[in-house]
């Protein structure tokens, strides 16, 4: 694998980025929200092999106190070696002077995110506009 990094919103396939997050599997994006999403962001890495888009990521930042890393996903042909936690490292350099970088995990993947440096929060909380889903998918405790 020959990775080729870009940062570059104006030459994002948007349909190619929203097929990423379907096969990854983070969900079903349209491809004007992640355009809307990403162009909001801070900050943001898109990895490509041979030309075709392998993985990506993304912080939403305010510039300076709170930093929250989001959307990373990477092709399944490429996950297991070492491109997520590549993204995450080259996102991390970018908004390290912030006072705090959030994230939340797929559920079953906080390990991952642990050996980079995040560690669980006690007092995250979060209103998800699928509650019921939310529930379903391990990211809410019931209370």
């Amino acid at each position: 694998m020959s990775i080729v990094w870009a940062d570059d919103l104006a030459c994002i396939d948007w349909h190619e980025l929203s097929a990423l997050y379907r096969i990854a599997p983070l969900g079903d994006k349209a491809p004007a929200d992640l355009a809307l999403v990403f162009g909001n962001s801070m900050f943001h890495a898109f990895a490509y092999d041979e030309g075709r888009l392998v993985g990506a990521g993304r912080v939403l930042a305010d510039g300076r106190d709170c930093a929250y890393l989001c959307d990373v996903a990477v092709h399944p042909d490429c996950q297991g070696q070492g491109l997520g936690r590549e993204i995450i490292e080259r996102l991390l350099v970018r908004c390290r002077t912030h006072r705090k970088i959030i994230l939340y995990a797929v559920p079953g993947k906080e390990g991952f995110y642990e050996r980079l440096g995040f560690r669980r929060m006690t007092t995250a909380m979060a209103i998800f506009e699928d509650q019921a889903s939310a529930y379903s998918r391990g990211y809410l405790v019931a209370p």
